[in-house]
């Protein structure tokens, strides 16, 4: 096929069941035998994509798949036939004819061979145009049962655009996840923590009147190139649909010690340990905001809601960026934002001076950026204030604290943050020691209530990394 423009396709993990494929894309069309059951998958296939035989063709009595050049080609649903179904059928068929009619029977018999071969020369082409790869196709080739999670996202993020599992991948670890335990609520629904062949991971699982945030976050995801080591690593993405109501689940890499907020109310940390968290948070919000320029690029990102119930420790004491569902792209090559539609705001209490008294430039992208450099700066005062220096440390507190409710409106928080021009209180002591002098000056500066006068993402990564090499020295 000789494609050139952009498709329509329906979509089953679509808000509005429907996507647009890139030009020289496909529409794709999928049915697959899980737990004894079809289950359908339609969607857009890339470029890249299309050149994988995984998704344009069918194994024996496991699957099916198509691809189609037409807008809305992969409007049907596929189904699979087995052989005995096919024959119990053809039985069922000749019995009834017997008892009506002998020859009525005999044209039946007639009717049936002739479909038979038919399907026959169809079968034989298709296995001529598939180059017989049916027999490498089955369910088990595309998640193979020697490999864990680490091995499927390196093969894709090695071997593929860097953007993630493929759906049919993807669905099938979330129908084969078993949910063990329920690890917290939010406004978006519930996370579990769920095993895969053995291993823990985190299952979102949104509600849903929330779809739009599932998808947005799903797609955010997804982009080409995100994935890095201080970003959530993203698994699948899956809804559930069994007539009455729809589960909508996001699964991604479980990290045991939780969010920064849980782990900064639990623990102190030491001088390194700051260093290490605050370089691993810069670090992956440095790669959100970047542009990667290229066939294989990635888009600046802007994550809008920065806070330490989004950042997540790792087991190695580093930290990952995650919450992605508000997140907004931007196109350099038109200069347009990407603004997802929904109805969540960022959290209050971590709004940027600009956001609060309604002055951001939403037409900006480099706005979106400098507002979350802002929350970045409340984040390290909460990590900064829990850093053991001699044995002295503070308790845990939010930002502002001691100035709002611990459910602030907007206007708690423009009165102090804009009208007041308050900001956190950075303790004396801080210039005692090296390390947290250096947070403190950093804070500063991404708090200006003129955001253009803000640090960057890139330049708080590079200021703390000095730190470490300062202390390294020393030692």
């Amino acid at each position: 096929h000789d494609v050139v423009a952009a498709l329509k396709c329906v979509c089953h993990l679509c808000a509005n069941h429907t996507c647009e494929t890139e030009a020289e894309g496909a529409c794709w069309n999928s049915v697959m035998l899980i737990d004894g059951r079809e289950e359908a998958v339609k969607s857009c296939l890339s470029p890249s994509e299309m050149k994988g035989q995984v998704f344009c063709y069918g194994s024996r009595h496991v699957s099916k798949r198509n691809c189609c050049f037409t807008d809305f080609c992969n409007n049907e649903t596929l189904h699979l036939h087995t052989e005995r179904s096919s024959e119990g059928s053809v039985w069922g068929q000749l019995v009834l004819a017997a008892v009506i009619l002998v020859p009525s029977c005999l044209l039946c018999v007639a009717v049936v061979l002739g479909v038979c071969a038919v399907h026959h020369q169809r079968c034989i082409h298709s296995k001529a145009r598939a180059q017989d790869p049916e027999e490498l196709l089955d369910d088990q080739s595309l998640v193979s049962p020697e490999k864990g999670l680490k091995e499927l996202i390196c093969d894709m993020s090695t071997s593929g655009s860097g953007s993630g599992l493929p759906l049919l991948v993807q669905r099938t670890i979330a129908r084969t996840i078993v949910l063990q335990e329920s690890i917290g609520k939010g406004r978006f629904g519930e996370v579990w923590r769920g095993r895969w062949r053995g291993e823990d991971v985190a299952v979102k699982i949104f509600s849903s009147r929330d779809e739009r945030s599932w998808f947005r976050e799903a797609e955010i995801y997804q982009t080409i190139m995100l994935r890095h080591e201080n970003i959530l690593g993203f698994i699948a993405a899956d809804n559930k649909d069994n007539g009455s109501w729809t589960q909508l689940w996001l699964v991604s890499e479980y990290h045991e010690y939780g969010s920064l907020f849980d782990y900064l109310n639990r623990h102190t940390v030491s001088v390194d340990d700051m260093i290490i968290l605050a370089l691993s948070i810069a670090s992956g919000l440095a790669h959100l905001h970047m542009e990667i320029v290229g066939t294989q690029g990635k888009p600046a990102i802007a994550h809008r809601d920065i806070k330490s119930k989004n950042i997540l420790v790792k087991k190695s004491g580093t930290a990952v960026i995650a919450d992605l569902g508000l997140a907004v792209k931007h196109n350099s090559t038109t200069n347009t934002i990407d603004i997802p539609v929904n109805h969540r705001v960022g959290t209050k209490r971590y709004m940027a001076p600009e956001i609060l008294d309604d002055t951001i430039n939403m037409n900006n992208f480099e706005a979106f950026k400098r507002a979350d450099i802002y929350a970045l700066g409340l984040v390290f005062w909460e990590l900064a204030r829990r850093c053991s220096v001699r044995g002295l440390f503070e308790d845990f507190q939010l930002p502002y604290h001691d100035l709002v409710p611990c459910d602030p409106s907007v206007e708690d928080m423009r009165r102090v943050v804009c009208d007041q021009k308050l900001r956190p209180n950075i303790p004396n002591q801080w210039q005692s020691c090296e390390a947290l002098r250096v947070m403190g000056k950093i804070m500063r500066e991404c708090w200006y209530a003129n955001s253009s006068a803000r640090l960057t993402a890139l330049r708080v990564k590079k200021t703390v990394s000095q730190v470490t090499v300062i202390r390294e020295v020393k030692d």
